[in-house]
């Protein structure tokens, strides 16, 4: 049973769009596709498109399937495919339309508080709303279809060039969501409306007290009564978005950490059993082979292991993990496999030049004999060769590893709400020989 492979050797770049010089996908997206191109790259892996619900963070969204205005700049589009586009996202978008005009109308806190006639979605008192707001949900509703097709015209353009768009797909959705509200029965919620435990994960390598995400769990059995309706939308709005997709937090398809809402971190809490083998079969047997890679970092166990193989999915390694006395370590170069995304840090990691800075002097020298160095004079450009040498059929950096910043670059740190999500960079960074050299690195690992 496979849903995919990667096809064969190459190389990508992460980077959000917000962190491109305009912040947003206008004429500095497809100069970034040109660079990437010109460089040899044939993959653009971005963090979730979604609409964060507070602050920053794309991990946490008012909908599975909305895309961030503040991603797209004010453009016309050919309104040409409009009634098309509206018909296939009717399953969320009007809910999406009217959740979004409900929460300007009470901002103040989630829908739980709402008038119980709206929290509760009573028929009478919602389509006397919507008659009342009928311009202002119009206008979302047409908001979402233009980005949707700006970012089809951008997918296009990426296609010309060569590059594959590789997107992020949270597997949690955020509890004041047009998801939850418009569909409490597909989540473990009280007779209230609430969650009675609430998504995270344990201490690990990222935090002392775990990360309580306080997401709502699913409500696994009524999903595999609908035949996994909702994740079989999802996935599909994803892919008419992206060339492929990676599950956020895999292992949370084998078993989820479920932290008692009370509770204030994430120390507290026990696994509970997902049926992500029935999810994924589901998915493969209604829309066939989908290029999927499993987040599969922190807490792996064999059956999450397991659950990856089984589907031959691509898991990930992160080199900035591989430097320690276990032989068996999963994110040692001579450990990585073809089937593996390989990637010198993530959005959660510190920057390649952060996190070596960050090293005591003896880690430094175990890093250095790892490599063969005798020095730390070209640390950097040996870890990314590194990298490119690997077996991974898909090797990945951030934008930040390419352009050597240290740690006031970094995208963000897990467990903390400060500083996070806001790096950008300016075209005058970027060294006018990077795109020629780079092209020749890549040439020279055949990717």
């Amino acid at each position: 049973m496979s849903l995919v492979t990667l096809p064969q050797r190459e190389a990508g770049v992460l980077l959000h769009p917000s962190s491109l010089p305009s912040g947003c996908l206008d004429a500095d997206a497809y100069r970034w596709l040109d660079w990437l191109a010109s460089a040899h790259f044939k993959v653009w892996q971005v963090l979730p498109l979604g609409v964060p619900l507070a602050g920053l963070s794309p991990y946490l969204c008012a909908s599975a399937f909305a895309l961030n205005p503040t991603l797209f700049p004010k453009q016309a589009v050919d309104l040409g495919a409009f009634e098309s586009w509206y018909a296939r996202q009717a399953h969320w978008i009007d809910d999406f339309a009217l959740f979004m005009a409900l929460k300007t109308e009470y901002p103040a806190a989630d829908w739980s508080h709402w008038p119980a006639e709206y929290a509760q979605r009573d028929p009478q008192a919602l389509l006397k709303f919507k008659q009342a707001h009928r311009t202002a949900i119009d206008a979302l509703i047409q908001a979402q279809y233009n980005y949707w097709a700006q970012w089809q015209a951008l997918r296009a353009y990426a296609s010309q060039r060569g590059i594959r768009l590789f997107g992020d797909m949270p597997i949690f959705v955020a509890y004041d969501s047009a998801d939850v509200w418009a569909h409490p029965e597909r989540f473990r919620l009280d007779e209230q409306g609430r969650p009675q435990v609430v998504a995270g994960v344990p201490p690990d390598y990222f935090s002392e007290t775990g990360q309580r995400w306080g997401n709502p769990h699913y409500d696994w059995d009524y999903m595999q009564q609908e035949n996994f309706q909702w994740w079989r939308e999802r996935l599909s709005y994803h892919f008419e978005c992206f060339d492929l997709v990676r599950i956020d937090h895999f292992r949370g398809l084998e078993a989820a950490w479920e932290i008692p809402v009370e509770e204030p971190t994430a120390i507290k809490g026990e696994w509970g059993k997902v049926p992500g083998d029935q999810l994924l079969s589901a998915l493969q047997t209604t829309m066939g082979n989908l290029p999927l890679v499993a987040e599969d970092l922190g807490v792996i166990t064999p059956e999450v292991i397991a659950l990856r193989d089984g589907f031959n999915l691509p898991g990930m390694a992160i080199l900035q993990f591989a430097f320690d006395h276990f032989a068996d370590n999963p994110h040692k170069p001579e450990n990585v496999h073809e089937n593996v995304v390989y990637y010198s840090g993530t959005h959660d990691n510190d920057t390649l030049v952060g996190w070596y800075q960050s090293l005591e002097a003896e880690q430094r020298e175990v890093v250095m004999q790892a490599l063969w160095l005798d020095n730390d004079a070209h640390i950097i450009e040996a870890l990314m060769a590194t990298l490119l040498a690997s077996r991974a059929q898909l090797a990945m950096l951030p934008w930040q590893d390419l352009l050597k910043l240290d740690s006031t670059a970094r995208m963000n740190t897990p467990g903390t709400t400060v500083g996070n999500w806001t790096w950008q960079f300016s075209w005058s960074d970027v060294p006018r020989d990077l795109a020629t050299t780079w092209k020749t690195k890549l040439q020279q690992h055949k990717r």
